[in-house]
């Protein structure tokens, strides 16, 4: 029976058929032959063929023009960023411009890791959400919580990583890495949120797209006061209708700050029942009207993990028959063997029902740095894609929920 079964095999458990006959060379098959084969071209001079009749060589051929420095970001992207992360950037801003940013996509963003601190708010993210790039989002309370300083009109400034956090604490400094602020940043930015949370409309159990929302339209009348433009994601999130969810409330100095009047008798609540049920009903309703979802994860983390469960939360929970998100694309540097929810693959999430098995081949992770890559990927997609009308789901809370309400009732008898 082995001997049957191991027929037309050759040394090493090839098939003849595919190494060692014919013109096609392998690394499986008759060396000598081979080089014998290639000695003789050489010495005739012939032109060597390498069309490609593998599935696997059909991939665009590697063939870039030199850089001349007159490139745009979108240029130099689709030309020098060919393999290795490179590539992987590539895959992603093709799959965001290309695919994600349809009319009739739904798209999701986290945000982890200290990206409003470094500028990322201004440079990158308000222009994905004004541009109707971005539909709702999941941050931590921390980038909004910095995102505010900019609001209020405190400053940030770069710093040297070096210096001896010692003197900077002496000195009244705090650092993020090698950015720098005044420690009454911090001060006056949780006085302004104690302010604005004693106000009569905080004063009930709400989601955090609801208090994120009035949040924004409390720094969007700092910002008009101040006359300094606009600055922060929570008052672009508020002027534009993009819901902006945080999946630990309590972890942050803003959910600080709302614990702090809680003591004092405040009847402020987050209510995170209400956080689960809207994001899923934000998807849902995204593909029950005849579109796609697309999540892109900067970062990872909580907010990750928050923006995928929405289709457990639909399938597993709730009963309701689905597929999972259709669009995925991630920006980390989160190894997957560690078993951290950061580094987890798209395939991985499949297993899950969090990602749609049949557009896997849609999902595309690049590893990096999130402050690199977000500016280009910003820039790639404002070079390929006009802008989108805004969804403003904020708005549509209320009839999304609605959806998914009704598909759980028929769903559950």
């Amino acid at each position: 029976m082995a001997a049957k079964k191991n027929a037309g095999r050759e040394r090493g458990g090839f098939k003849a058929s595919r190494h060692g006959t014919g013109q096609r060379a392998s690394a499986g098959g008759d060396k000598a032959r081979q080089k014998k084969a290639a000695e003789q071209r050489e010495t005739k001079g012939a032109k060597v063929s390498t069309t490609a009749t593998s599935r696997f060589l059909r991939g665009t051929r590697i063939n870039p023009d030199p850089i001349s420095g007159r490139e745009t970001v979108a240029e130099l992207v689709d030309n020098a960023y060919l393999a290795y992360n490179g590539g992987r950037l590539r895959e992603a801003c093709q799959l965001f411009s290309g695919k994600m940013l349809a009319k009739d996509v739904t798209v999701g963003l986290t945000l982890t890791g200290a990206l409003t601190p470094a500028g990322l708010g201004m440079s990158a993210l308000i222009p994905l959400i004004e541009a109707g790039f971005v539909d709702w989002i999941i941050s931590t309370g921390a980038n909004l919580y910095h995102d505010t300083h900019f609001g209020l009109g405190l400053a940030m400034h770069r710093g040297n990583p070096q210096e001896s956090d010692v003197v900077l604490r002496e000195e009244g400094v705090v650092r993020i890495y090698d950015i720098f602020f005044d420690y009454d940043v911090l001060l006056s930015t949780d006085a302004f949120f104690r302010k604005i949370i004693r106000a009569p409309e905080f004063q009930r159990p709400m989601s955090s797209a609801e208090f994120h929302h009035l949040c924004g339209k409390y720094v969007a009348e700092r910002e008009r006061a101040l006359g300094i433009g606009q600055k922060s994601l929570l008052s672009a999130a508020y002027k534009c209708g993009v819901p902006i969810y945080t999946s630990s409330p309590g972890d942050s100095s803003i959910g600080m700050n709302v614990a702090a009047l809680a003591l004092e008798g405040g009847g402020c609540l987050i209510d995170p029942n209400q956080d689960v049920n809207e994001t899923a009903s934000i998807v849902l309703a995204a593909k029950r009207g005849g579109g796609a979802s697309a999540i892109v994860i900067f970062g990872g983390g909580s907010p990750k993990n928050f923006a995928l469960q929405t289709e457990p939360q639909i399938q597993e929970v709730l009963g309701i028959d689905e597929k999972g998100h259709d669009y995925f694309l991630q920006v980390t540097d989160a190894r997957p063997d560690t078993g951290g929810l950061s580094g987890a693959t798209p395939a991985e999430a499949v297993s899950w029902g969090k990602i749609d098995p049949d557009r896997l081949p849609d999902a595309v992770v690049c590893y990096g740095d999130s402050t690199i890559i977000v500016p280009l990927l910003t820039a790639y997609a404002f070079a390929k894609r006009p802008k989108r009308p805004l969804k403003r789901l904020y708005d549509k809370r209320e009839a999304n929920l609605a959806v998914l309400k009704r598909e759980f009732a028929k769903a559950n008898g």
